[in-house]
């Protein structure tokens, strides 16, 4: 039994183990996992495009995953950044982070509609699909941590 109230039956870690506990490690895992699935999921992209358009299909992937992964991926590391913050300073840098991605993606579509390098099928396919695998794996990944609670 352990040296926590044992009184009440409880099955509390000791206070010392409480110490190493890792507040971001649930966005950590689900940074590493949406990073592993976007990679995952471009490889697979290249494999299937590539054969059908080529460079275009190359380029449709590489873009569509820079841009849908990115965007996702730029929200965790912003909440990993600002984790020590006020909490209306972590969401003014949440949205504002937000705001530069909008235009930038919206920069990155206005420049793009221009060209014909690329592959539309490829990059509308990846973007769909790497916004949906990246928060997939994100939530599967912080899911899957183990984290100490309490209950007040």
């Amino acid at each position: 039994m352990s040296s926590n109230d044992e009184s009440t039956g409880t099955d509390l870690p000791p206070l010392n183990e409480l110490e190493d506990f890792d507040s971001l490690a649930p966005l950590k895992k689900g940074l590493r996992y949406g990073v592993l699935g976007l990679i995952a999921l471009t490889v697979i992209a290249l494999a299937i495009w590539v054969p059908v358009d080529g460079l275009k299909g190359l380029w449709g992937v590489l873009i569509g995953a820079a841009v849908g992964g990115g965007f996702i991926l730029i929200t965790v590391v912003v909440i990993m950044a600002t984790v020590n913050m006020s909490p209306s300073s972590t969401m003014a840098m949440i949205m504002g982070s937000w705001v530069l991605k909008m235009v930038v993606v919206l920069v990155v579509v206005g420049v793009l509609k221009q060209m014909s390098f690329y592959s539309t099928g490829a990059l509308v396919t990846m973007l769909i699909g790497s916004i949906v695998a990246v928060l997939g794996a994100e939530v599967w990944g912080v899911l899957r941590t183990n984290q100490p609670y309490t209950d007040a």
